[in-house]
This record gives structure tokens, sequence and C-alpha cells, in this order.
């Protein structure tokens, strides 16, 4: 399942690496593309979309929005 997160207070390459090592720290397989300039952090893992959401709160940044949610790469709106 692919999951588009908005976070706010990413604003550098540790916070990347923060937010990255948050979410493989709960799926090891987890695919996690950072955008810093439009804070959007897009995950594709099978790990319920609640767990994604707390271990980018628990790495200290905040899930302000949450989309794209998809179950085989359709994008669900």
């Amino acid at each position: 399942m692919t999951i588009e997160f908005k976070v706010e207070g990413m604003s550098c390459q540790h916070c990347v690496t923060a937010v990255t090592n948050a979410i493989r720290a709960h799926d090891a397989a987890a695919q996690v593309q950072v955008d810093l300039a439009s804070g959007r952090v897009v995950v594709d893992s099978a790990q319920p979309v609640d767990a994604m959401k707390a271990a980018i709160d628990e790495a200290g940044y905040t899930v302000t929005a949450v989309s794209n949610v998809t179950a085989t790469g359709g994008a669900a709106r």
C-alpha cells in the first residue's frame, strides 16, 4: 500500500534520514521517498497507516495530512 503524508518540521538531510529510519524501524522493507521542499513523505509499506503516522510522530515531526492511499498502485482519493 502506498501512503502519502504531509509532514511539518523537516528542513534538512538529517530530517530525511530520521523520518526514513523511523519508518523502516517499523517495516524494514518499506520504500520511503521524502521531498523536503513540499514536505511530502511517500511510503510503500504493508504496515497500517496509523503505524507509519506514529513512526513519523515519534521521530519528532508532525503529520498534517494523509492522502493517496492505494492498495496496488491505483490512486484512491
